[in-house]
């Protein structure tokens, strides 16, 4: 558990460096506008390059995640369902044991 945390948090890390990159990058260029677009598609090109089986690697990940979640969810979802079944159950029983007795 604590790699899939430590995994997390290093996606959200490079998620937010790459961002705090590009907008200070965009901030404080000396380029013209035109310039700094082109500039900007080639930086995002690239990266999206570079580091495109890091991301892939995160979200399968969080994808992983996300079902060992529902698993577990689904897996309590049921025995609390099954638990209140039991005690409807063991309340109707109750119920006909005193209903016997009144005749």
């Amino acid at each position: 558990m604590s790699k899939d945390k430590s995994s997390f948090g290093f996606g959200m890390g490079l998620l937010a460096g790459v961002i705090g990159g590009l907008a200070a990058g965009i901030l404080f260029a000396p380029r013209p506008g035109s310039e700094m677009r082109e500039k900007v598609k080639e930086t995002v090109c690239d990266l999206a390059e570079k580091h495109s089986p890091a991301v892939k690697e995160a979200k399968k990940q969080a994808m992983d995640s996300i079902d060992l979640l529902k698993y577990k969810l689904e897996k309590q979802y049921k025995k609390f369902s099954n638990m209140i079944k039991s005690k409807k159950m063991r309340k109707a029983k109750e119920l006909e044991d005193l209903s016997d007795y009144d005749f």
